[in-house]
């Protein structure tokens, strides 16, 4: 069984928008990719932490449906971090009892690695004790995932209800509930088509950091700041007229 949290205070699903990575590295006058390569790092780093801290799903902004518009080079070499980082980090995983899931349009990656995420998935099922889920997006939009769900709701032979049970149960985040705080890094103050749907609710943190330089002790800092807040879900009850 997953473990649960010991405190109220602290989300059980955490999303994170890893942002400025390229600018990173521009900053130190070192090639982009140093600035993916200490990414990994980090995204390691926070998948520890949120281990650590009992979180119980942990969903990481890897690569957007628009990140294909980058250069082939930097598309390739993207890739071969994202195979590289598969192949390192399973051992890790598989010792941690970190469970790993992929969303997204993940048809559009080449067979080999489609082939390499499906054996990550399957390496990393956890029969029990499970203590993380871990949910990479990558080839991911969220108008995508919002439309892949109207299609298949077109698929639906018998006639259904269309509400917001039927269309949450068809978007690529079904199994795992909706991230209770999303944190962006690199200085920028918007969502990018990251899972429009989940965070209708969600708790809101932005961080001027790059996420190379998003360490533990900045995770920490943003679940602090969830901790004070007060989240009412659009409830009035504490409204008062004066």
């Amino acid at each position: 069984m997953q473990q649960k949290n010991n405190s109220d205070s602290l989300p059980s699903h955490v999303a994170i928008i890893m942002d400025g990575n390229n600018r990173w590295a521009k900053a130190r006058n070192l090639p982009g990719v140093s600035g993916h390569q200490q990414g990994v790092v980090r995204a390691r780093e926070a998948v520890e932490f949120a281990v650590e801290k009992n979180l119980e799903t942990l969903t990481l902004f890897a690569f957007s449906s628009e990140n294909w518009g980058r250069s082939d080079e930097e598309i390739s070499l993207i890739m071969k971090l994202l195979a590289q980082a598969l192949e390192e980090q399973i051992p890790r995983l598989i010792e941690n009892k970190v469970q790993l899931s992929f969303i997204g349009d993940l048809l559009k990656f080449d067979v080999d690695l489609q082939k390499r995420m499906k054996k990550a998935e399957r390496l990393t099922l956890c029969q029990d004790e499970k203590k993380l889920d871990l949910v990479i997006a990558a080839s991911y939009g969220g108008r995508w995932d919002i439309v892949q769900a109207i299609e298949k709701i077109k698929g639906i032979k018998e006639e259904v209800e269309i509400n917001e049970e039927l269309v949450s149960s068809l978007t690529s985040l079904a199994p795992f509930s909706d991230p209770d705080l999303c944190i962006r890094t690199g200085g920028e103050y918007r969502v990018s088509n990251f899972l429009l749907w989940h965070l209708a609710y969600s708790e809101l943190y932005f961080s001027e950091l790059f996420w190379p330089d998003f360490d533990s002790n900045q995770f920490e800092l943003a679940l602090d700041e969830y901790s004070r807040r007060q989240r009412r879900f659009g409830d009035q009850s504490n409204f008062s007229a004066t």
